[in-house]
């Protein structure tokens, strides 16, 4: 059965954006996606698993593109997936933020050369890269009546905001920087449950302290790496 079809409600001030990273709106996207395709079984079970009402929401090119690759069951996670690409597909651009800040590469002596166009356009792309990162979509709403997740789903994930970036989890900031950094995952997660104590969340001065713990262990062997998260491990317990 063809699910009744509604285009979310746009802020004035938000109807040339797209709804999920701000940039100028291209076209719409349809979420859940009803295939013409009689074959295709799973794309209407995933019609009717779809707890909320089929949506029109306004997207750029690029992001519609993103969410058109989303095996999500609800539009709020087509979201968090779309946050993800753009992460991942602009990553050399947000370490820039990382690396340096706009004061050091005005005067980094970059003038020359071929590091000329990096000193005059790096911040620039640093800074449309964390303004689509960090864009917070407009409500949905439709006829007056605001869509909340918790209302469609058991559990709604939290964004967790680092160094001016905005992430759609925690795990999206360790994936990120574990691969800016070259630290392994899986380390990194056992160095982040020692900073984090039973009574605490992670917050972002124990997840700055366990970035700087791993960067420092990059280039050691494994038995070196485990020594020391050892060592991190009785610390902290005697600090507790």
């Amino acid at each position: 059965m063809q699910k009744k079809t509604f285009k979310i409600e746009v802020p004035f001030n938000e109807r040339h954006c797209c709804w999920f990273c701000g940039e100028p709106y291209h076209s719409d996207l349809i979420f859940p996606v009803e295939y013409n395709n009689k074959d295709n079984t799973n794309a209407s079970i995933f019609i009717e698993k779809c707890p909320h009402p089929t949506l029109i929401v306004q997207t750029c090119h690029e992001c519609k593109k993103f969410a058109s690759g989303a095996n999500a069951p609800h539009i709020w996670a087509v979201r968090r997936f779309v946050k993800s690409k753009l992460i991942k597909t602009y990553t050399k651009h947000l370490a820039i933020g990382v690396n340096w800040t706009q004061e050091e590469l005005a005067n980094s002596d970059f003038e020359q050369g071929n590091f000329a166009g990096f000193a005059r356009s790096a911040w620039f792309m640093f800074e449309v890269a964390k303004g689509r990162v960090n864009y917070e979509s407009w409500p949905l709403v439709i006829d007056g009546i605001e869509l909340n997740e918790l209302d469609f789903s058991t559990q709604a994930i939290e964004n967790f905001s680092f160094d001016g970036v905005l992430y759609p989890s925690v795990s999206e900031a360790v994936k990120y920087y574990c691969n800016i950094f070259y630290i392994d995952e899986s380390y990194f997660y056992k160095v982040l449950r020692c900073m984090v104590s039973e009574s605490s969340n992670v917050n972002q001065t124990l997840f700055a302290k366990t970035v700087r713990f791993c960067r420092l262990l990059v280039n050691e062997s494994s038995h070196e790496c485990k020594l020391a998260l050892q060592g991190l491990a009785i610390n902290n317990s005697m600090g507790h």
